[in-house]
């Protein structure tokens, strides 16, 4: 095809219009680092509880430097989050703006979520090497992983679980009244479990996470409730036998280095008539059945950035956040599982849950 050839077919309008887009790119990419910052230091919680107020008396409040804040402010009144009033030169965060920013929002508080952006972007130079020499960054790399890991489970799994989460299952929560057998596989900081052991003291908890850090998160959160123990371990290496009567995993298959692995270990692990509760990304495993995710960019790039490389850093598969339920379904089948339930949340579009049976 020739330059002539080329140039006949340029859409100028189609150009214009992408050049605008990348713009929009470069805008928002700078309002969710200063967003995050903004979550990190309170200052949205801040003014939140304000009335109209100038920089410094903002400042003040937060026990922050005014200069920054300042600063800060100019992002985020020419990104449209918080309304500038020149006349007397004072900011107002808008409550219908504030029902996403501030922790007293959560589970909606997206603010949280911006954290993502900055922790990926402090491994951007390990992922190029990546995509030249291959393998992967591991988990030691990632600053905060865990504690932003923790706020995030916060919001969406502990805040959802037994209003929303568990009731999936028929019969599930009287069940735990009762007094049931339980394990959650890569628990991190142990947020679902404490609450769980918490709200069933008659059932049995046991969580396993292959980070010391969070472990000791967990332990520390457990303090003396002896229906609740957290362990170090390779969710790979998982011996039990026939032990539970439930086993959860909350947004954890798609990270590990053998998914294939452990989810039969997660199927030998189970009583006969035990059930098995698997959250994970809701997504199709073709990338053409993604284009109208609401998320879809944001979940790849935190799979490329998180979930595949720190598989391929363990030697492992590198699924990837975005494995979807085509290549779930056929895992879970290969594991040994021959009754799964796909069912979603309505306020949930991030997420599918897989309501699986043994027998």
């Amino acid at each position: 095809m020739t330059a002539q050839t080329l140039n006949s077919t340029f859409d100028d309008n189609k150009a214009e219009a992408f050049a605008e887009r990348l713009l929009d790119v470069l805008n928002s990419g700078a309002i969710a680092l200063m967003t995050s910052i903004g979550h990190r230091t309170g200052l949205f919680d801040t003014l939140a509880s304000l009335p109209p107020s100038t920089s410094q008396q903002i400042a003040d409040a937060a026990g922050l430097q005014e200069r920054y804040v300042r600063e800060w402010l100019g992002t985020m009144v020419t990104g449209r989050l918080i309304d500038y009033r020149p006349a007397d030169k004072t900011y107002v965060l808008p409550p219908e703006h504030a029902a996403f920013l501030t922790r007293e929002a959560a589970p909606d508080n997206i603010a949280a979520f911006t954290q993502y952006i900055p922790l990926l972007g402090s491994v951007e130079e390990k992922i190029i090497e990546c995509f030249y020499i291959g393998g992967g960054v591991p988990y030691s790399e990632f600053t905060r992983f865990h504690q932003v890991m923790a706020e995030d489970s916060g919001q969406t799994v502990v805040s959802a679980l037994t209003e929303h989460m568990l009731p999936l299952v028929p019969g599930l929560m009287a069940d735990l009244v009762r007094g049931i057998e339980v394990m959650d596989l890569g628990c991190g900081s142990g947020r679902a479990l404490n609450k769980m052991a918490a709200l069933y003291p008659n059932s049995r908890f046991v969580g396993y996470d292959i980070s010391a850090e969070a472990i000791a998160t967990a332990r520390n959160e457990a303090r003396s409730r002896n229906n609740v123990q957290f362990q170090v371990k390779d969710a790979a290496t998982l011996e039990d036998v026939g032990q539970y009567d439930l086993i959860t995993t909350f947004d954890a298959i798609h990270d590990q280095a053998r998914p294939d692995v452990v989810l039969k270990k997660i199927h030998q692990a189970l009583r006969p008539e035990g059930t098995y509760l698997m959250q994970d990304i809701r997504a199709t495993s073709e990338v053409s059945g993604n284009l109208a995710h609401p998320v879809g960019p944001l979940l790849y790039t935190i799979s490329c950035m998180h979930c595949m490389t720190v598989s391929l850093a363990a030697g492992g598969m590198g699924l990837g956040a975005m494995w979807g339920e085509e290549k779930a379904l056929e895992m879970l089948e290969a594991a040994g599982f021959t009754q799964v339930e796909i069912k979603q949340l309505a306020h949930d579009f991030q997420n599918s849950f897989y309501i699986v049976k043994k027998n």
